[in-house]
Protein backbone atom coordinates (compact mmCIF):
# COMPACT_ATOMS: atom_id res chain seq x y z
CA UNK A 1 0.00 0.00 0.00
CA UNK A 2 1.74 3.15 -1.25
CA UNK A 3 0.40 5.79 1.14
CA UNK A 4 2.85 8.37 -0.21
CA UNK A 5 1.34 7.99 -3.69
CA UNK A 6 -2.20 8.41 -2.34
CA UNK A 7 -1.13 11.58 -0.55
CA UNK A 8 0.60 12.85 -3.68
CA UNK A 9 -2.56 12.39 -5.73
CA UNK A 10 -4.72 14.01 -3.05
CA UNK A 11 -2.47 17.06 -2.83
CA UNK A 12 -1.67 17.55 -6.51
CA UNK A 13 -4.74 16.18 -8.28
CA UNK A 14 -7.77 16.01 -5.96
CA UNK A 15 -10.02 15.85 -9.04
CA UNK A 16 -8.75 12.29 -9.49
CA UNK A 17 -11.37 11.04 -7.02
CA UNK A 18 -14.29 12.31 -9.12
CA UNK A 19 -12.58 11.13 -12.29
CA UNK A 20 -12.16 7.63 -10.87
CA UNK A 21 -15.82 7.61 -9.83
CA UNK A 22 -16.92 8.70 -13.32
CA UNK A 23 -15.05 5.91 -15.08
CA UNK A 24 -15.80 3.17 -12.52
CA UNK A 25 -17.42 0.11 -14.05
CA UNK A 26 -20.74 -0.48 -12.29
CA UNK A 27 -22.92 -3.54 -11.77
CA UNK A 28 -26.46 -4.23 -10.52
CA UNK A 29 -27.04 -4.25 -6.77
CA UNK A 30 -27.96 -7.94 -6.94
CA UNK A 31 -26.24 -10.46 -9.18
CA UNK A 32 -27.60 -13.70 -10.57
CA UNK A 33 -27.72 -15.35 -7.15
CA UNK A 34 -29.92 -12.66 -5.62
CA UNK A 35 -27.57 -12.56 -2.63
CA UNK A 36 -25.27 -9.84 -1.29
CA UNK A 37 -21.88 -10.09 0.42
CA UNK A 38 -20.71 -6.63 1.49
CA UNK A 39 -17.63 -5.80 3.56
CA UNK A 40 -18.21 -2.92 6.00
CA UNK A 41 -15.55 -0.40 6.99
CA UNK A 42 -17.39 2.68 8.24
CA UNK A 43 -16.50 2.29 11.93
CA UNK A 44 -13.50 4.66 12.17
CA UNK A 45 -15.53 7.78 11.34
CA UNK A 46 -17.55 7.20 14.52
CA UNK A 47 -14.34 6.93 16.55
CA UNK A 48 -14.98 3.18 16.90
CA UNK A 49 -11.51 1.79 16.24
CA UNK A 50 -11.55 -1.27 18.47
CA UNK A 51 -11.92 -4.93 17.56
CA UNK A 52 -12.28 -7.30 20.50
CA UNK A 53 -9.62 -6.41 23.06
CA UNK A 54 -7.57 -4.47 20.47
CA UNK A 55 -8.68 -0.92 21.17
CA UNK A 56 -6.91 0.70 18.19
CA UNK A 57 -7.02 -2.16 15.70
CA UNK A 58 -8.51 -0.03 12.91
CA UNK A 59 -6.28 3.02 13.49
CA UNK A 60 -3.79 2.26 10.69
CA UNK A 61 -5.34 3.38 7.42
CA UNK A 62 -2.74 1.62 5.27
CA UNK A 63 -3.40 -1.66 7.10
CA UNK A 64 -7.17 -1.21 6.79
CA UNK A 65 -6.91 -0.51 3.06
CA UNK A 66 -4.75 -3.59 2.51
CA UNK A 67 -7.31 -5.73 4.33
CA UNK A 68 -10.16 -4.19 2.34
CA UNK A 69 -8.42 -4.70 -1.00
CA UNK A 70 -7.77 -8.32 -0.09
CA UNK A 71 -11.39 -8.87 0.96
CA UNK A 72 -12.72 -7.21 -2.21
CA UNK A 73 -10.51 -9.44 -4.35
CA UNK A 74 -12.04 -12.65 -2.99
CA UNK A 75 -14.59 -14.49 -5.16
CA UNK A 76 -18.17 -13.85 -4.14
CA UNK A 77 -17.58 -10.49 -2.43
CA UNK A 78 -20.02 -8.04 -4.00
CA UNK A 79 -18.85 -4.74 -2.58
CA UNK A 80 -18.04 -2.43 0.29
CA UNK A 81 -19.73 -0.09 2.76
CA UNK A 82 -17.61 2.83 3.94
CA UNK A 83 -17.32 6.56 4.53
CA UNK A 84 -16.10 9.04 1.93
CA UNK A 85 -12.45 9.06 2.99
CA UNK A 86 -12.11 5.30 2.65
CA UNK A 87 -14.14 5.06 -0.57
CA UNK A 88 -12.03 7.87 -2.07
CA UNK A 89 -8.89 5.86 -1.32
CA UNK A 90 -10.41 2.72 -2.80
CA UNK A 91 -11.45 4.62 -5.93
CA UNK A 92 -7.89 5.90 -6.37
CA UNK A 93 -6.60 2.35 -5.89
CA UNK A 94 -8.96 1.00 -8.55
CA UNK A 95 -10.47 -1.46 -6.07
CA UNK A 96 -14.14 -0.68 -6.75
CA UNK A 97 -14.49 -1.84 -10.36
CA UNK A 98 -17.62 -3.97 -10.86
CA UNK A 99 -18.38 -3.69 -7.13
CA UNK A 100 -21.43 -2.51 -5.20
CA UNK A 101 -20.48 0.70 -3.38
CA UNK A 102 -22.49 1.83 -0.35
CA UNK A 103 -21.94 5.25 1.19
CA UNK A 104 -22.23 5.55 4.98
CA UNK A 105 -24.50 8.48 5.76
CA UNK A 106 -24.79 9.28 9.48
CA UNK A 107 -21.61 9.18 11.55
CA UNK A 108 -22.32 12.05 13.95
CA UNK A 109 -23.21 9.89 16.95
CA UNK A 110 -19.64 9.44 18.10
CA UNK A 111 -18.92 6.36 20.20
CA UNK A 112 -19.08 7.22 23.90
CA UNK A 113 -20.29 10.81 23.40
CA UNK A 114 -23.14 12.30 25.44
CA UNK A 115 -24.84 13.09 22.09
CA UNK A 116 -24.31 9.60 20.65
CA UNK A 117 -28.00 9.05 19.93
CA UNK A 118 -28.49 12.42 18.23
CA UNK A 119 -26.88 10.79 15.22
CA UNK A 120 -26.42 13.58 12.68
CA UNK A 121 -25.93 12.90 8.98
CA UNK A 122 -22.32 13.94 8.67
CA UNK A 123 -21.30 11.45 5.96
CA UNK A 124 -22.58 10.90 2.43
CA UNK A 125 -25.66 12.85 1.43
CA UNK A 126 -28.13 11.42 -1.10
CA UNK A 127 -26.83 13.86 -3.71
CA UNK A 128 -23.26 12.69 -3.08
CA UNK A 129 -24.20 9.06 -3.63
CA UNK A 130 -26.00 10.01 -6.84
CA UNK A 131 -23.20 12.29 -8.08
CA UNK A 132 -20.47 9.71 -7.52
CA UNK A 133 -22.44 6.92 -9.14
CA UNK A 134 -22.52 4.84 -5.97
CA UNK A 135 -25.14 2.14 -5.61
CA UNK A 136 -26.75 2.59 -2.19
CA UNK A 137 -26.58 4.33 1.16
CA UNK A 138 -26.60 3.05 4.71
CA UNK A 139 -27.70 4.67 7.95
CA UNK A 140 -27.73 3.67 11.60
CA UNK A 141 -30.90 4.15 13.67
CA UNK A 142 -30.49 3.59 17.41
CA UNK A 143 -33.59 4.30 19.47
CA UNK A 144 -33.45 4.89 23.22
CA UNK A 145 -36.86 5.70 24.67
CA UNK A 146 -35.14 7.73 27.40
CA UNK A 147 -32.95 9.86 25.11
CA UNK A 148 -34.55 12.73 23.14
CA UNK A 149 -31.65 12.57 20.67
CA UNK A 150 -33.31 9.50 19.18
CA UNK A 151 -36.26 11.61 18.01
CA UNK A 152 -33.94 13.88 15.99
CA UNK A 153 -32.36 10.80 14.44
CA UNK A 154 -35.77 9.30 13.64
CA UNK A 155 -36.97 12.42 11.88
CA UNK A 156 -33.78 12.96 9.87
CA UNK A 157 -33.73 9.27 8.95
CA UNK A 158 -37.26 9.51 7.51
CA UNK A 159 -36.29 12.50 5.38
CA UNK A 160 -33.17 10.79 4.06
CA UNK A 161 -35.23 7.74 3.14
CA UNK A 162 -37.50 10.09 1.15
CA UNK A 163 -34.53 11.75 -0.57
CA UNK A 164 -33.00 8.41 -1.52
CA UNK A 165 -36.34 7.15 -2.86
CA UNK A 166 -36.69 10.29 -5.01
CA UNK A 167 -33.39 9.29 -6.64
CA UNK A 168 -34.42 5.61 -6.83
CA UNK A 169 -31.42 4.68 -4.69
CA UNK A 170 -31.59 1.86 -2.12
CA UNK A 171 -30.97 2.81 1.50
CA UNK A 172 -30.03 0.22 4.11
CA UNK A 173 -31.42 1.08 7.56
CA UNK A 174 -29.73 -0.51 10.58
CA UNK A 175 -32.19 -0.25 13.51
CA UNK A 176 -31.67 -1.02 17.19
CA UNK A 177 -33.43 -0.48 20.46
CA UNK A 178 -30.62 0.84 22.65
CA UNK A 179 -30.19 1.60 26.35
CA UNK A 180 -27.49 3.11 28.52
CA UNK A 181 -25.92 1.08 31.30
CA UNK A 182 -25.63 2.60 34.81
CA UNK A 183 -22.08 3.58 33.78
CA UNK A 184 -23.47 5.50 30.79
CA UNK A 185 -22.34 3.13 28.03
CA UNK A 186 -24.73 2.51 25.18
CA UNK A 187 -25.84 -1.07 24.63
CA UNK A 188 -28.02 -2.48 21.85
CA UNK A 189 -30.80 -4.79 23.02
CA UNK A 190 -30.72 -7.97 20.92
CA UNK A 191 -33.67 -9.67 22.57
CA UNK A 192 -36.38 -10.90 20.20
CA UNK A 193 -38.85 -8.28 21.41
CA UNK A 194 -36.42 -5.39 20.98
CA UNK A 195 -35.25 -6.41 17.51
CA UNK A 196 -38.87 -6.96 16.44
CA UNK A 197 -39.81 -3.49 17.67
CA UNK A 198 -36.84 -1.86 15.93
CA UNK A 199 -37.72 -3.52 12.62
CA UNK A 200 -41.35 -2.39 12.88
CA UNK A 201 -40.30 1.21 13.54
CA UNK A 202 -37.69 1.33 10.77
CA UNK A 203 -40.01 -0.22 8.19
CA UNK A 204 -42.58 2.56 8.59
CA UNK A 205 -40.27 5.54 8.11
CA UNK A 206 -40.56 7.87 5.13
CA UNK A 207 -43.18 8.42 2.47
CA UNK A 208 -42.38 5.13 0.72
CA UNK A 209 -40.54 1.96 1.64
CA UNK A 210 -39.95 1.00 -2.01
CA UNK A 211 -36.19 1.54 -1.79
CA UNK A 212 -35.66 0.66 1.87
CA UNK A 213 -33.66 -2.35 2.97
CA UNK A 214 -33.02 -3.46 6.54
CA UNK A 215 -29.64 -4.29 8.06
CA UNK A 216 -30.38 -6.37 11.13
CA UNK A 217 -28.52 -8.26 13.85
CA UNK A 218 -29.03 -11.88 14.77
CA UNK A 219 -30.95 -12.03 18.04
CA UNK A 220 -29.39 -13.25 21.29
CA UNK A 221 -31.23 -16.52 20.75
CA UNK A 222 -30.82 -17.37 17.05
CA UNK A 223 -33.93 -19.54 17.21
CA UNK A 224 -35.99 -16.36 17.58
CA UNK A 225 -34.93 -14.99 14.18
CA UNK A 226 -37.66 -16.69 12.13
CA UNK A 227 -40.36 -15.06 14.26
CA UNK A 228 -38.56 -11.70 14.37
CA UNK A 229 -38.14 -11.48 10.60
CA UNK A 230 -41.88 -11.94 10.11
CA UNK A 231 -42.25 -8.32 11.26
CA UNK A 232 -41.59 -6.84 7.81
CA UNK A 233 -41.59 -7.73 4.12
CA UNK A 234 -38.65 -5.41 3.43
CA UNK A 235 -35.55 -7.18 2.11
CA UNK A 236 -32.85 -7.54 4.76
CA UNK A 237 -29.18 -8.28 5.21
CA UNK A 238 -27.49 -9.47 8.38
CA UNK A 239 -24.88 -7.35 10.13
CA UNK A 240 -21.82 -8.85 11.73
CA UNK A 241 -20.77 -6.73 14.69
CA UNK A 242 -17.80 -7.46 16.90
CA UNK A 243 -17.94 -11.22 17.48
CA UNK A 244 -14.95 -11.28 19.81
CA UNK A 245 -13.13 -14.58 19.60
CA UNK A 246 -16.18 -16.66 18.70
CA UNK A 247 -15.83 -16.62 14.92
CA UNK A 248 -17.34 -20.07 14.47
CA UNK A 249 -20.31 -19.16 16.64
CA UNK A 250 -20.97 -16.13 14.44
CA UNK A 251 -20.88 -18.25 11.30
CA UNK A 252 -23.45 -20.63 12.77
CA UNK A 253 -25.80 -17.77 13.69
CA UNK A 254 -25.54 -16.27 10.21
CA UNK A 255 -26.02 -19.66 8.53
CA UNK A 256 -29.37 -20.23 10.19
CA UNK A 257 -30.72 -16.71 9.61
CA UNK A 258 -29.68 -16.71 5.95
CA UNK A 259 -32.29 -19.41 5.29
CA UNK A 260 -35.14 -16.99 6.07
CA UNK A 261 -37.13 -15.67 3.08
CA UNK A 262 -36.49 -11.95 3.62
CA UNK A 263 -32.77 -12.28 4.36
CA UNK A 264 -30.69 -11.67 1.24
CA UNK A 265 -27.12 -11.50 2.44
CA UNK A 266 -24.44 -10.26 4.81
CA UNK A 267 -22.87 -6.89 5.54
CA UNK A 268 -19.94 -7.71 7.81
CA UNK A 269 -16.89 -5.71 8.75
CA UNK A 270 -14.58 -6.14 11.72
CA UNK A 271 -15.06 -9.87 12.19
CA UNK A 272 -13.89 -10.51 8.61
CA UNK A 273 -11.28 -7.77 8.27
CA UNK A 274 -9.71 -8.45 11.69
CA UNK A 275 -10.30 -12.14 12.49
CA UNK A 276 -8.62 -13.46 15.62
CA UNK A 277 -6.25 -15.65 13.60
CA UNK A 278 -5.38 -12.81 11.20
CA UNK A 279 -6.42 -14.76 8.10
CA UNK A 280 -8.65 -12.30 6.25
CA UNK A 281 -8.98 -14.39 3.09
CA UNK A 282 -10.20 -17.49 4.93
CA UNK A 283 -12.65 -15.49 7.05
CA UNK A 284 -14.12 -13.82 3.98
CA UNK A 285 -14.26 -17.07 2.00
CA UNK A 286 -16.06 -18.81 4.86
CA UNK A 287 -18.66 -16.03 5.04
CA UNK A 288 -19.18 -16.16 1.27
CA UNK A 289 -19.70 -19.90 1.57
CA UNK A 290 -22.66 -19.33 3.88
CA UNK A 291 -24.51 -17.67 1.00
Amino acid sequence: MDVAELVRIRTRHPEAVAEAADRRARRPLLGDTGRLMIVAADHPARGALGVGDRRMAMASRADLLERLCLALSRPGVDGVLATADILDDLLLLGALEHKVVMGSMNRGGLQGASFELDDRFTGHRPQDIERLGFDAGKLLLRIDYDDPGSLNTLESTARVIDEMAERRLPVFVEPFISRRTPEGRLRNDLSAEAVTRSIAIASGLGGTSAYTWLKVPVTDDPDDMARVMETSTLPAVLLGGDVGGDQEGAYEKWRGALRLPTVSGLVVGRSLLYPADGDVATAVDTAVGLL
